[in-house]
C-alpha cells in the first residue's frame, strides 16, 4: 500500500465514521475509496462492510438499556436479519464480478437517494406507528420486510439503516432511542452475518480493514466536535452530493 492509498483509506474511514454517527451514509465513502484503490468492487464492498462494523458494534452498546426492553420483542427480526444478511453474503460472492460492476453505480445512486429521503422515509414510520401500539412485537409482514432489507445490507449495505426506519416503527413506536437501538443492534446481526460469510470464503483485504477501520473508529469520536459546529443540513448535503457524483463517475467509467 503506498501513501497516497494510505491517506486515501485514512480520509474515507474518518469520513465514514463521522458521517455514521451523525446522519448514517458512511458506507458510501469507503466502498468507493477501496475501489479507488484498486480492489475489485466485490472485495471492496465485503472489506467495507467488516471495516465499518466495529463502529456499529459500539454505538448498539452505547444503547445497552434500551436493549434490555426491546431484545425479546425484537427476536423475530433478529432472527430474519440473520438469515437475511448471510444470505445477502451469500448472493454477493455469487454474483459475477463483471455484473457487479455493472451495478456499482446503480447501487450507490439507490443508497444516496435512501439517504436523501430518510426525513420522508421516517415520516411514514411516524404514520405507521400511529396505527400500532409500541412494543407489541412484529407482524409477519413486517418480519418478512425486514428480512428483505436484511438481504439488501448483507449485499450492499448502504442504506440499510434508513430502510429499517420504517419497518421498526412497527414494533417501538415513535421513541427515538428505542428506534436507534433496535436499528443498531439488527444492524450487527445482518452485517456481522454477512461479514463472517465474507471472512470464510476469503473476500476480505485485511490491510485495508485495519486502515478504514482504525480511521472510521476515529471519525466517530470526532463526530461529537462536527456535530457542534458543522450544521447536520451541510453535512446531508455534503453526502448526497458525493454519493450522486461518484455514481455518475463509476456509470461513465
Amino acid at each position: 500500500m503506498d501513501f497516497s492509498t494510505l491517506i486515501l483509506l485514512l480520509s474515507a474511514g474518518f469520513a465514514a465514521g463521522t458521517v455514521n454517527a451523525l446522519a448514517g451514509g458512511g458506507t458510501i465513502f469507503t466502498f468507493s475509496a477501496l475501489i479507488a484503490a484498486g480492489l475489485p468492487p466485490i472485495t471492496a464492498n465485503a472489506t467495507s462492510a467488516i471495516s465499518v462494523l466495529p463502529g456499529q458494534i459500539a454505538s448498539t452498546l452505547a444503547y445497552r438499556s434500551e436493549l434490555q426492553a426491546v431484545a425479546r420483542r425484537l427476536l423475530p427480526f433478529i432472527i430474519a436479519s440473520a438469515l437475511g444478511g448471510a444470505a445477502g453474503g451469500v448472493l454477493l460472492l455469487a454474483t459475477d464480478p463483471s455484473v457487479f460492476r455493472v451495478l456499482v453505480p446503480w447501487l450507490i445512486f439507490f443508497a444516496t437517494v435512501l439517504f436523501a429521503l430518510s426525513p420522508k422515509i421516517a415520516g411514514v414510520g411516524e404514520r405507521l406507528a400511529t396505527g400500532r401500539a409500541a412494543g407489541s412485537g412484529p407482524g409477519a409482514s413486517a418480519t418478512a420486510l425486514q428480512g428483505a432489507v436484511a438481504i439488501y445490507g448483507g449485499y450492499f449495505g448502504a442504506g440499510m439503516g434508513i430502510m429499517m426506519l420504517a419497518t421498526l416503527s412497527l414494533t417501538e413506536g415513535r421513541d427515538f432511542h428505542r428506534l436507534n437501538a433496535a436499528k443498531n443492534v439488527l444492524a450487527c446481526v445482518m452485517q456481522g452475518l454477512a461479514v463472517m460469510v465474507f471472512i470464510i470464503s476469503g473476500a476480505v483485504d485485511w490491510p485495508s480493514v485495519f486502515v478504514v477501520a482504525s480511521a472510521s473508529i476515529a471519525g466517530g469520536w470526532a463526530s461529537v466536535r462536527a456535530g457542534k459546529l458543522i450544521p447536520q443540513q451541510v453535512i446531508r448535503w455534503g453526502v448526497i452530493v458525493t454519493g450522486l457524483a461518484l455514481s455518475g463517475w463509476y456509470a461513465l467509467g
